[in-house]
Order: structure tokens, then C-alpha cells, then sequence
């Protein structure tokens, strides 16, 4: 992709698309993930002057732009725009379509510290017992409650999970990550129970898709009522579904029961290392935001228990 080698020149349509070739093969992001980029990318080089390899983008330019995404935007969103931005220009100086990156010297904006939703071990609980016989599905879905709780995993790697995945002697599974990126995660004796309980549900399935002249989901572990992969949305559904008749007040989606299993592991003392690994986290940095929910578990359970720890 190197421009030494190009014979004409190339417009910002054509870096867009090297652009976005980079994140498929090499980086392997996932398409939602593409999809953003390219999004805000084209927002960017819809707004500039001239062509980006025409000339070096004058510095009002870049400040008036970087004003009106502060303007119309939150803050989340400004960082999440201006990041994709330097991961484009950042991906130009590499292949040398241009001299340095206008952006390099823009400061990102404050973020509000995030919070994640989780639940308490009571509501995760209650969760995971609310799908009974009179679901269609229960088997399938406490699998899928039981399957996010014990492993921490993303909504997309749970979808993405295949059969061949699965050990179910040594109780681990094998998780596709952001990259593609591998990763050993330990499963929980209940969350291998229900598959186990699950995998003949999964055979009906199969069997009634064939039956109606489709070709069987092979690999997928999680199937639909059609026999096919079941998607992240059909997840999402069935977690606030069964949050919402266990009388969980909170939104309940796939990543809070993501961000419990975390904190849980915390609370009971697990080292942040191992945490990191297990959600699959590429900097310790994104794992800490769990340091500070244990901080405040710790000073909720002294003022609790300690007998001096508050006036009486």
C-alpha cells in the first residue's frame, strides 16, 4: 500500500479505502468497529479544503474543525472522532502519504470518569434463575445468562463463539477478542452445566432447519429459533428480558453482567493482572476503572463493620 508505487494520484476516497483495508486485514477489527471509523473519517475529509495529500491542512482549519466538534458534540464523542482522525493520519505517515499528522498537537477532551453499570451477586443471581420451563428457550438462554456471568466475555466474542471452542473436560474455553486476538478463559462449573443441558436444544434446532431445506450452523454454539447464529441484538433482548422480570430496576445488558463478573473478581480479592487477562484487555489501564468500585466496597464494607469508623 506504500504510495511509492502508485501511478496516479490518489484522492481521499482512495486513502479512505486503503484506510479501511488496513483495519479489515491488518489490525482485524471487527465491522461495527470499521463502520464507526469510516464514518468519522468521511465526516473529517468531507469538511476539509482540499484534498489531504494536496498540501499540508492549514492549522485554522484543524482548530475550526476541532471547535465545532467540541460545539455539537459531547465530549465522548469529540474523543471518539479526534481518536479515529490520528489512527487515520497515523496510518498515512506509515505508508508515507504524508509528511506528519495535523492532529498530533490537538489535545483530547476531558472525559467524565465512566462508571460501569454492574449488579450486586443478589441481582446476578436472580438473574440467572428467571429463565423455567415455560420459556421456549430456557435452556438456551440460562446457558447464554450463565456462559457472560463466568467468563467476562464481550457480547460479540459470546456470538462469534464456535462448538470446536468449547473443552468441556478442562472446563475452558478459547475466546476470539478485539484483533482477533486469542485468549484461555476459565468457565464455571454451573455455566458448563447448562450448555451441557443445552446442547440437545441445539440439536432440535439444527434438525428443524435442515428439515425446512436450509443447510445446518455447524459451528455457531448459540442458535436463533431458526437454527442460525444468534446475533448480538437477540442477546441483548434476552439479558433485559429476564432482567426486567427479575425486577432488576437497572439496565441490564450483556456488558453490565461483563462489567460484574469484574468487579465481583475484585471485591473477592483477585489480582488486577489477572482481571486484565481475563477480560482480554489490551492496557491495565482500561482495568483499573475496577479498582475504584473495590475502593468504594471496601470503605462501604469498614463503615459497616469497623467500630470506629463513624461518630456515633
Amino acid at each position: 500500500m506504500s504510495s511509492s508505487f502508485h501511478k496516479k494520484p490518489m484522492t481521499n476516497k482512495d486513502l479512505l479505502a486503503d484506510f479501511i483495508e488496513w483495519l479489515e486485514v491488518e489490525k482485524g477489527y471487527s465491522p461495527h468497529t470499521i463502520s464507526n471509523y469510516k464514518r468519522d473519517i468521511e465526516h473529517f475529509l468531507s469538511s476539509t479544503p482540499k484534498p489531504v495529500l494536496a498540501d499540508s491542512l492549514d492549522p485554522l482549519f484543524i482548530r475550526s474543525y476541532v471547535y465545532q466538534l467540541n460545539y455539537r458534540c459531547k465530549s465522548s464523542s469529540v474523543a471518539r472522532k479526534l481518536s479515529a482522525i490520528r489512527t487515520f493520519f497515523r496510518f498515512l505517515l506509515r505508508e508515507k502519504y504524508v509528511q506528519h499528522d495535523p492532529f498530533s498537537r490537538i489535545s483530547m477532551p476531558k472525559q467524565a470518569q465512566y462508571i460501569p453499570v454492574f449488579l450486586t451477586v443478589d441481582e446476578v443471581f436472580s438473574l440467572l434463575e428467571e429463565p423455567n420451563k415455560n420459556d421456549t428457550f430456557a435452556r438456551r438462554d440460562k446457558a447464554v445468562l450463565e456462559v457472560l456471568y463466568s467468563t467476562g466475555m464481550r457480547v460479540a466474542e459470546l456470538t462469534s463463539l464456535n462448538m470446536d471452542r468449547v473443552d468441556f473436560h478442562s472446563g475452558m474455553v478459547r475466546v476470539s477478542g478485539k484483533g482477533k486476538k486469542e485468549r484461555l478463559v476459565p468457565m464455571g462449573e454451573p455455566a458448563m452445566d447448562m450448555l451441557k443441558d443445552y446442547l440437545p436444544q441445539r440439536l432440535e434446532l439444527t434438525a428443524a432447519r435442515v428439515k425446512r431445506g436450509h443447510k445446518p450452523e455447524k459451528n455457531a454454539l448459540f442458535l436463533n429459533g431458526r437454527g442460525g447464529r444468534l446475533t448480538t441484538r437477540s442477546i441483548e433482548r434476552i439479558v433485559s428480558h429476564y432482567a426486567e422480570r427479575a425486577g432488576i430496576t437497572a439496565k441490564v445488558t450483556p456488558h453490565a453482567l461483563r462489567h460484574s463478573f469484574a468487579t465481583h473478581l475484585m471485591e473477592m480479592g483477585a489480582d488486577l493482572r489477572a482481571v486484565q487477562e481475563l477480560l482480554g484487555h489490551a492496557s491495565l489501564s482500561t482495568t483499573q476503572k475496577y479498582t475504584h468500585l473495590n475502593i468504594d466496597h471496601l470503605m462501604e464494607v469498614y463503615d459497616g463493620a469497623h467500630p470506629k469508623a463513624k461518630k456515633r
